[in-house]
């Protein structure tokens, strides 16, 4: 296969995503979601990019998920108008919460204390405006939430409907399903998510309180459910590109991977077994998510230009600015001839992290007669 021209004049490090792989990632988790009659809200945390978004959403309109209000307000500003902002509600952003709904942002929030939810119900009051909320369910132990049992959950609820907030439902994220491997696993934590969120939803319409909103998700777990009644919407968002992790649980193949970095040799160190690139830390992140997997990928597996992957090649250490290659350990793979100049793609543990660290994607378009494209990213709070 021979090196794809369009990638030519690119500065090293870069972004690279593949938009045909992409495109397949999104394809097989929405034919998922139809089979399984639930709705698709994707998080676009791992993305932080318009250009993926008009992709991924229906109609580029939503349902979607996000981690901040900056990319609420983003992704609102190019006409997304169903958001679910799934981080837990401060107090001092509902002001914010407001203005983006008085501009016609349908944006919920989510939370799992009295406390969150009296200041919600303090602020829908004093704007004649009911925010809609979600409570947040625990379903594994992995952070936040409440128990589908928890007395609490009720007195919440009844806080935020008897107040003047808008209870629109519950919510859960079977986080814990990152640290099992397999189909298998992942289908179970799937189920777990799943009762746990209907569970609490029973609860709350026992107690004549409205849920019509049941949303579950990981993209471990969404992609391993097999039975998702009494679920309205499946959340996920590193699907999109996938990673090293993922991989690495086996949720996907490294050859699905669409995120990488372009790295340059710049010289080596012969007795040592050492490739040096022009891509660290700064250019991977410093996640090693991998690190307590079966198989420890380093900083990212080494693929040719092409994104061909080198067996057993990996980005064993990182500085700042400095990579160095190496054969993992044990490995009796041959080191290929990789000279001065020699172009590689680095795959990435954690794509949101990796992705964090650049402004922009360099898109390989599927089209390979079109030009390469460039789509902005965005960060912040």
């Amino acid at each position: 296969m021979t090196a794809d021209p369009r990638l030519a004049d690119l500065t090293t490090p870069s972004l690279i995503l593949d938009e045909q792989k992409m495109m397949q990632n999104i394809a097989r988790l929405a034919d998922h979601a139809q089979a399984l009659g639930v709705s698709l809200r994707p998080h676009l945390k791992t993305a932080k990019s318009v250009g993926v978004a008009h992709r991924l959403l229906s109609e580029g309109v939503g349902p979607a998920t996000v981690s901040t209000l900056a990319e609420a307000e983003a992704f609102f500003a190019a006409g997304v108008c169903d958001i679910l902002y799934a981080v837990g509600i401060a107090p001092q952003k509902l002001p914010q919460v407001l203005s983006l709904r008085s501009a016609g942002c349908d944006l919920s929030i989510i939370l799992d204390n009295a406390a969150q939810a009296e200041a919600v119900v303090k602020a829908s009051q004093k704007a004649g405006e009911p925010i809609p909320v979600l409570i947040e369910i625990d379903s594994d132990g992995h952070r936040g939430g409440l128990r589908p049992d928890d007395p609490l959950l009720i007195n919440i609820g009844r806080i935020l409907h008897e107040g003047g907030a808008a209870l629109r439902g519950v919510m859960t994220h079977a986080g814990e399903s990152y640290t099992v491997a397999g189909k298998e696993a992942h289908a179970k934590f799937a189920e777990i998510e799943r009762a746990a969120a209907v569970d609490a939803a029973s609860a709350l319409r026992r107690a004549n309180l409205p849920c019509p909103v049941v949303s579950v998700g990981s993209t471990p777990t969404a992609h391993a459910a097999r039975d998702l009644s009494g679920v309205t919407e499946l959340r996920a968002g590193v699907y999109v590109f996938f990673d090293l992790v993922m991989a690495g649980i086996g949720v996907c193949l490294q050859e699905d991977i669409a995120l990488s970095v372009m790295t340059t040799v710049i010289g080596h160190q012969d007795k040592r077994g050492w490739v040096m690139v022009d891509a660290g830390w700064m250019a991977m992140s410093r996640d090693k998510g991998t690190a307590d997997q079966a198989v420890d990928q380093g900083y990212g597996v080494v693929c040719d230009e092409t994104g061909k992957i080198f067996p057993d090649l990996i980005l064993s250490a990182a500085n700042q600015e400095h990579g160095i290659i190496t054969r993992r350990s044990g490995s009796m793979a041959p080191m290929p001839n990789l000279p001065v100049g020699t172009r590689l793609r680095i795959l990435p543990n954690h794509a949101c992290a990796t992705a964090a660290q650049h402004s922009h994607f360099n898109v390989i378009p599927t089209d390979t007669a079109s030009a390469l494209m460039t789509w902005p990213r965005f960060g912040g709070w």
